[in-house]
């Protein structure tokens, strides 16, 4: 059949349909009779260049190439035809096709050039036609062809030998430095430096006898020859092209590394040492700091010497000499280089890395620039993470010295102080970041703790946001720790009986000296110390857990204190009753220890402690207490198995709502909606089927004089992710795509009740609407907004400014693809727009503006006739005291002005 074909068809001479046909019969065969096709040799290869020869139609051109890949990568018989198949395949390189608009058929160029690639990539029978093709493409002026010929040449590297390339070795190193050197394309320099590791690691591949050539010392000979001498003229632009032609041909592989690093590094470093100009230095230390980035890849074998060895000593002292200098550039790239060393085994001596952490604690405690402040605690970090014992011995002693005394300041000193409280926070942060080593964290997080309680004793002043700051450093800890036995006994023993004990404290003081209490009981300290507890419970062990479950179970139901530290606390301790908010705002860190468990983990005494929170939730009267009662309750009920208990439950606290809700209390109705609201997020988000009684609920609520405002603002809440309970680093319940489904389920409800509500309830329902529609996925905005468009317009008459910003924020996505629907309603959209630039709000002027500027890419025959309407608003925006506005203005005024003129679109 196929000689057949062969023979007595001329395949290019046919139509569209039966040319397809032709390659879909070869795709088939070669899938189904392989060993057969194979058994007619070159002539199946012969018959199939016939074939395709002369092919241009897009979709035929992709089978074609599919055939010719199957051809070479499974091992077909290509006998004298090699070059014949190549140069059929070839004549299309690189791809110029740009598919039509209306194309139906998918075909992209990216495709093309992929399959294409593969083809001339496949096999080194290709290298003497393909290299000469590439190097003549190089010269080419078309930034794709350029790219597309790097690309191929890099993937070539992966099956190509040194005697494929011999021969053309200047001529790519030629191409590939002009393409350094003079690119005005960052993607054409990326594919050429690719290339070049790509033909380095290639050449490092050959097997070397004592006949033949090195083709690698020749080919980096030549590389050392064009970029060395550059890298002693810092301060020319040639510097960096060469550095990153020497770093990428260094990255190929350890012997080049050897290679170029014996070459480079002694007169980087003696041009480092010769120069008196900091920009100079500085240019060569970012260079060194390249190389040494660069030979990473490089590493060397358990038996050999690190490419870097020989520059141990300088090095070193090159970085340390850049440490000690006034210069914050030169500083932050030695902190680089530092990191980058630290890396290789071995290199840094016990020495060297005490002098470093030296260096290193030096600039925490002095340093000014926030730049080298940031860069210092980076360095630690890496540093920290690979010798940790230094900074056990030197850097933390240091920073607890710093931390615990308090400075010897003279008042009105302001500027010394606000220096010495920079330095404190940086500290902290310092603490934080090198604590990723067991070892580190069993020193730095007593010491977080010391701090917590220095502050709440008065033996050290902290600012509240120094305070907070100590909590979030240890939630750091807890986050980036590695979650081993170890690790979670110290949180277990240590943190979590820690924070409990100083709070419980706090607490304690406030109710008997409210006047004069500890900086401890403050609600965003509190609120810091929740996601502390939160992240160490979540990670800790199934035994360990259980027994955190139980312990604050015991603490907050029946006051037992005896697992705290510094137990001198009362006999009877009544946490989740009584009238002291010092005490019972302590729910919200019950909350972060139960409610970040596993599902898994039991909770001891379940119904008796949600019987607590309810009434705690719907009688006592501190905000913060009973919202963080709520919000345990909730992250509670979430986890609870279906079933009889969970029924139970939530039919007893719904009937408790509804009686709150109906009371004439307008703070009873307050703490029921908080508790409904927290309720229903928790079934919501795991699709419990009481979820949409509880919506129904809400939406019914939006009328009610006093409860249609805060139900209001309440589905932001619904629709937002909460960060410390009903999330999925706390094992809660949580579907995918929730909000999607809440929005498909209850939309035209609400619709139907903004239409149904009086004039004045009216924007509780555009202020829900948009609250929900705003957390929405953008895609899912786009597709679904057109259907509530008279609902967002309306929504941009509201008055409350927070509607406007939601709304305008969910319009800008829709307005740059317009539905018909939208195109019709353009008048009540540019009237509305044009008074919003007038907004007393700098962010809804902002959005307005940046809407009224998407509008001008509307058709133009419909956005036309408001021209002139547009350009007259837009003036007063232009003289807005707000920078910002005046931008957003004149862009938009730009737009419209180019709109129907000759230039313009």
């Amino acid at each position: 059949m196929l000689r057949t074909l062969f023979q007595d068809v001329q395949v290019q001479s046919l139509m569209l349909a039966e040319r397809q046909c032709v390659y879909n019969m070869l795709i088939n065969l070669m899938e189904t009779r392989e060993a057969e096709l194979k058994g007619l040799g070159a002539d199946f290869v012969f018959g199939f260049v016939q074939s395709m020869d002369g092919e241009r139609d897009p979709r035929n051109l992709l089978l074609a190439f599919h055939i010719a890949k199957n051809i070479i990568h499974r091992g077909y018989d290509l006998g004298k035809f090699a070059e014949e198949l190549f140069e059929v395949t070839s004549c299309y390189f690189p791809i110029d096709f740009t598919p039509p608009s209306n194309d139906p058929h998918g075909i992209t160029r990216e495709e093309l050039i992929l399959v294409l690639r593969d083809v001339l990539s496949g096999t080194p029978k290709f290298a003497e036609f393909l290299l000469p093709l590439i190097i003549e493409k190089l010269d080419s002026d078309v930034p794709s062809a350029k790219l597309d010929s790097l690309q191929t040449l890099t993937a070539c590297m992966l099956c190509y030998e040194q005697k494929d390339l011999a021969e053309f070795l200047d001529g790519l190193w030629m191409s590939l430095r002009r393409e350094v050197f003079q690119t005005s394309s960052e993607k054409v320099e990326s594919a050429g430096l690719a290339a070049l590791t790509a033909v380095t690691s290639c050449l490092s591949r050959s097997v070397l006898n004592s006949e033949s050539e090195d083709s690698l010392c020749t080919f980096l000979g030549a590389v050392l020859k064009d970029c060395k001498h550059h890298l002693c003229e810092p301060d020319l632009k040639l510097v960096w092209p060469s550095a990153k032609l020497l770093q990428a041909a260094c990255c190929a592989s350890n012997r080049a590394s050897h290679i170029i690093t014996a070459a480079v590094m002694p007169d980087l470093v003696e041009q480092y040492n010769s120069r008196t100009q900091c920009s100079h230095r500085r240019t060569l230390l970012e260079v060194v700091q390249r190389f040494t980035q660069s030979v990473k890849s490089g590493s060397p074998t358990e038996n050999e010497e690190n490419v870097l060895s020989p520059f141990r000593s300088s090095l070193c002292s090159l970085v340390f000499s850049a440490l000690v200098e006034t210069n914050s550039s030169l500083q932050v790239t030695a902190t680089a280089v530092l990191a980058s060393l630290a890396h290789y085994p071995g290199l840094l001596l016990d020495h060297d890395i005490e002098l470093a952490v030296d260096h290193l604690t030096r600039l925490l405690l002095s340093e000014e620039d926030d730049k080298v402040s940031l860069a210092v605690v980076e360095c630690a970090r890496q540093v920290a993470e690979l010798q940790p014992t230094p900074f056990i011995t030197q850097m933390i002693p240091k920073l607890k010295n710093f931390l615990i005394s308090e400075p010897m300041l003279q008042d009105g000193d302001d500027l010394k102080q606000k220096s010495y409280h920079v330095v404190r926070q940086r500290c902290l942060s310092a603490l934080a970041a090198v604590s990723s080593q067991p070892c580190v964290i069993q020193e730095s997080a007593p010491l977080l703790l010391d701090i917590l309680k220095a502050t709440h004793t008065g033996e050290v002043c902290f600012t509240g946001e120094e305070i907070v700051l100590t909590c979030r450093s240890l939630q750091k800890i807890a986050e980036q720790a590695k979650v081993t036995e170890e690790i979670g006994q110290c949180f277990h023993d240590l943190v979590i009986p820690r924070l409990l004990s100083l709070a419980l404290q706090a607490a304690l003081q406030a109710e008997k000296s409210p006047e004069d209490h500890s900086p401890l009981v403050k609600e965003d300290v509190l609120s810091a110390m929740v996601p502390v507890i939160s992240n160490s419970c979540s990670r800790l062990h199934p035994g360990l857990a259980s027994q955190t479950a139980s312990r604050a179970v015991s603490l907050f139901l029946d006051g037992d204190v005896s697992f705290l530290p510094s137990n001198s606390f009362p006999s009877q301790i009544r946490l989740l009753k009584g009238d002291s908010w010092s005490l019972t705002q302590l729910v919200c860190l019950l909350m972060a220890c139960v409610c970040s468990l596993p599902r898994t983990v039991a909770v001891p005494q379940l119904e008796r402690l949600l019987s607590e929170l309810e009434e705690m939730s719907c009688t006592c009267s501190h905000l913060f207490s009973y919202t963080s009662a709520a919000k345990c309750f909730a992250g509670l009920v979430n986890k609870i198995p279906q079933g009889e208990l969970l029924d139970t439950l939530l039919e007893r606290t719904m009937a408790r709502v509804s009686t709150e809700l109906d009371s004439s209390s307008l703070c009873g109705q307050t703490q029921a909606f908080t508790l409904l609201i927290w309720v229903a997020k928790a079934l919501l988000v795991r699709y419990h089927p009481l979820s949409n009684a509880l919506t129904d609920k809400l939406f019914s609520a939006l009328d009610d004089e006093h409860l249609g405002p805060l139900v209001a603002d309440g589905f932001s809440m619904l629709m937002s992710d909460s960060y410390d309970v009903l999330n999925r680093n706390c094992h809660a319940d949580v579907r995918i795509m929730y909000r999607q489904r809440f929005f498909s389920e209850n939309s035209a409800k609400l619709v139907k009740g903004f239409n149904a509500a009086p004039q004045e309830k009216k924007p509780n329902y555009l202020k829900a609407l948009s609250n929900i529609v705003n957390k929405l996925p953008k895609q899912v905005q786009v597709t679904e907004l057109p259907a509530l468009l008279s609902l967002l317009l309306e929504a941009l008459s509201c008055p409350d400014q927070s509607v406007q910003l939601s709304t305008l924020s969910c319009l800008e996505p829709v307005l740059a693809d317009p539905p018909p629907a939208l195109i019709q309603q353009l008048e009540a959209l540019v009237t509305r727009l044009t008074a919003l630039t007038g907004s007393p709000s700098m962010n809804v002027k902002i959005a307005s503006l940046r809407c009224i500027n998407t509008l001008s890419h509307f058709p133009v025959h419909e956005v036309l006739p408001f021209r002139a309407r547009i350009i007259r608003a837009l003036a007063k925006p232009l003289d807005d005291k707000k920078r910002l506005v005046r931008r957003e203005a004149v862009l938009a005024r730009g737009e419209w002005f180019l709109l129907g003129s000759p230039g313009g679109r």
